[in-house]
């Protein structure tokens, strides 16, 4: 790949972080929990014969969106690697939840069941399309370029979702400046908006990301024996492993944190929307520059060593979080999420990357998806279920301690020259 090629392509890549983080800051994080809140009944939401809380019955359908993609991901980067299909593959998921997205604009007041669909499908979409994404990753750098690269990308994102969320967050609070009966309708013409944005800055990645050769030669997976043979062969990368299970803890704490803080604000706390989204937008700017920072302290210290102080800091952050009163004490909050959320993912899928055989990267990284999505599974289930179980959103708030200090455990056994050998890199 010439020099020209390769810095069109390395740019379509990082615009694709500042396109699909629109709807991770708008629907997944900041707008459309509280949104689904508001339209689900006020005593709670019948399901099974049973009365739930509405944080409960969100914490279930983000589980349930990622346990979809949980059990598609390996035979999806497995055909991915073995007929070089990644951005065919990028291109329809990205297609679709941006379609679901912006059609969440027709779920009105009582509709939560609609509402519930249409995220349903956007989420799985936007975790699948993360698959074929970050497997381009390998593709386009290396070392402390695939760091520098990867940090880049999440600042863009970042970026990308702060502009979004700072354009919803303006229709909604400002919606009798253009002509809109209330924040209700301002919210569902953000969700509309957000689906195109996803879909529009997507376009330069279609164009300008390219596949390797393929890899006919490829094992199928096609029956349970075949996942079950791969499960078998991914013993033999014992750190790469290693890796997954801490990842899978840690990420569990901070996919979590993610999803329910805006519903956790408003529930527990009283926040009003206006106050949340202010507190998701300064954590949207205020984390470009620190992902940045966190490259260079990479550079500087060791990636593994930044990830691990990192996860240190989230630890403190669910201790505090259990204790918090007040909206100052929430954008405290938001301010320390903000210093360590970008740089920890940033690095984790970099140093990940590192250990990964590059001919079959897509495959890998499904992996990567099923432990990432898993721990959104896990950690949104933990959490409804204290809150269903105990009725106290700061008891399940807290328990998110103790998967930051297992997966620091495990990341810091990890022998990164050991899998990297392993893996031919």
């Amino acid at each position: 790949m010439n020099r020209n090629r390769q810095q069109l392509a390395e740019r379509a890549w990082c615009l694709y972080d500042w396109a699909n983080s629109a709807f991770a800051t708008v629907v997944l994080s900041a707008v459309l929990p509280v949104y689904f809140a508001a339209i689900a009944p006020g005593g709670g939401i019948p399901l099974l014969g049973r009365t739930v809380p509405a944080t409960a019955v969100w914490g279930y359908v983000v589980s349930l969106s990622m346990l979809l993609v949980a059990v598609v991901a390996p035979a999806l980067g497995n055909l991915a690697d073995r007929h070089a299909v990644k951005r065919q593959l990028l291109i329809v998921c990205t297609v679709t939840g941006a379609a679901a997205t912006a059609l969440l604009c027709l779920a009105g007041n009582g509709d939560w069941l609609t509402a519930a669909a249409f995220f349903l499908v956007a989420n799985a979409a936007f975790a699948a399309s993360n698959i074929f994404y970050n497997a381009f990753l390998v593709d386009l750098a290396s070392g402390d370029d695939a760091d520098r690269l990867s940090s880049r990308a999440y600042a863009w994102g970042y970026l990308g979702g702060g502009f979004a969320l700072a354009l919803v967050f303006a229709l909604i609070e400002g919606h009798t400046l253009i002509g809109l009966p209330d924040k209700g309708s301002a919210t569902r013409l953000g969700f509309l908006i957000t689906g195109i944005w996803w879909l529009s800055f997507s376009l330069p990645a279609f164009r300008h990301l390219h596949d390797g050769p393929p890899r006919p030669e490829g094992t199928r997976l096609r029956n349970p024996a075949d996942y079950l043979r791969l499960a078998r062969e991914l013993t033999s990368y014992p750190d790469l492993l290693r890796f997954l299970l801490a990842f899978l803890l840690y990420n569990d704490g901070i996919q979590t944190i993610i999803a329910i803080a805006a519903i956790f604000a408003s529930a527990e706390l009283g926040l009003g929307t206006g106050t949340i989204l202010g507190c998701y937008l300064m954590i949207q700017f205020l984390a470009m520059p620190a992902t940045m920072l966190t490259s260079r302290l990479a550079a500087i210290w060791g990636t593994r060593r930044v990830v691990l102080l990192t996860l240190g800091v989230f630890a403190a952050i669910t201790v505090y979080a259990a204790t918090m009163r007040t909206a100052f004490e929430f954008w405290i909050l938001g301010a320390a999420v903000a210093l360590v959320l970008g740089g920890s993912q940033a690095l984790s899928r970099s140093l990940y990357g590192s250990l990964v055989p590059m001919a079959r990267s897509a495959e890998f990284f499904s992996f990567f998806a099923i432990s990432s999505k898993f721990a959104s599974i896990l950690g949104p289930l933990l959490f409804a279920l204290l809150v269903d179980l105990t009725g106290s959103n700061r008891v399940a708030i807290l328990s998110l301690t103790t998967f930051f200090v297992a997966g620091m455990w495990l990341l810091a056994g990890v022998d990164l020259e050991r899998g990297r050998q392993r893996a031919g890199n």
